[in-house]
């Protein structure tokens, strides 16, 4: 990915960090214990990897196939997890995610003018999303004066390892980062796998250290911008907001999934 100088600076801090710790072997794209589904919920590969026809469909302990968005519940079991669906790898460069419009709604590659939709450089964390959130195109932040990007809550996964496609990982949220993008705002929640060493050390967002904040927001900050697009920019004076208020940024955006649920759509699907 081509960046700035200051920014390459601010990556090579997060890259000494002990949360990013270097991997022993490049990750796979997906694994066969990504296929015996680490969180309880097996998976299954329809087409080939790195084609159009590539899909990761989810099913129950029956075989049924089921939606990592509706059918997967917010809250881990683990008393203040959360379940994270993990759709990109650290260190992995295809922009996997799940597929709001399909039926199922499946991990699939993202497709851009009928192209299969890469980064321009490898994402340096776990990068997924909190099923059963929805980001409301449809409702005005009463702050932020943004309307929401129609996808369910990104999160990015700070611990050490790398986390294969389609894991149901349960993460703690750390705080959250108001990105706004083609002027749209898009949640960005640092969190970190429950059973990361780091986990016991990080509670809050200043218990992250300042390298890794700045190393996630510069990260999204320019990462289109090989593409010719513009910076994105982030609300709050740019700043991560804490647990607390993350939390509430949670819950806002579950709720707005059950009235998506309960309304309907005629373009995504919802079960």
């Amino acid at each position: 990915m081509k960046f700035h100088t200051s920014v390459l600076s601010v990556l090579a801090l997060t890259g000494s960090s002990s949360a990013f710790a270097p991997i022993a072997a490049k990750p796979a794209f997906f694994t066969n214990s990504a296929l015996k589904a680490e969180g309880g919920y097996p998976t299954k590969i329809i087409g080939e990897e790195g084609t159009l026809d590539f899909r990761m469909q989810y099913t129950d302990a029956d075989g049924k196939t089921i939606s990592p968005w509706h059918d997967i519940p917010l809250e881990g079991s683990t008393a203040g997890s959360y379940n994270m669906v993990v759709e990109i790898p650290k260190m992995t460069k295809a922009k996997m995610e799940i597929a709001t419009e399909e039926e199922n709604n499946p991990i699939a590659q993202d497709i851009k003018k009928g192209k299969l939709r890469d980064y321009h450089g490898p994402i340096f964390w776990n990068y997924g999303c909190f099923p059963q959130t929805w980001e409301d195109p449809n409702v005005k932040h009463p702050e932020l004066d943004y309307f929401g990007d129609n996808d369910p809550i990104d999160v990015v996964e700070i611990g050490g390892s790398a986390l294969s496609i389609g894991t149901v990982k349960e993460v703690k949220p750390l705080g959250c980062i108001a990105m706004i993008d083609d002027g749209e705002l898009d949640w960005k929640v640092l969190a970190i796998a429950i059973d990361d060493p780091l986990a016991a050390e990080y509670n809050d967002i200043d218990d992250v250290p300042d390298a890794i904040k700045d190393g996630v927001r510069e990260w999204f900050r320019w990462y289109k911008t090989p593409d010719g697009k513009a910076l994105n920019g982030f609300g709050y004076d740019e700043k991560f907001l804490d647990v607390a208020e993350t939390k509430k940024v949670i819950e806002e955006n579950n709720d707005a999934w059950k009235k998506l649920k309960k309304d309907g759509s005629e373009k995504l699907w919802l079960n």
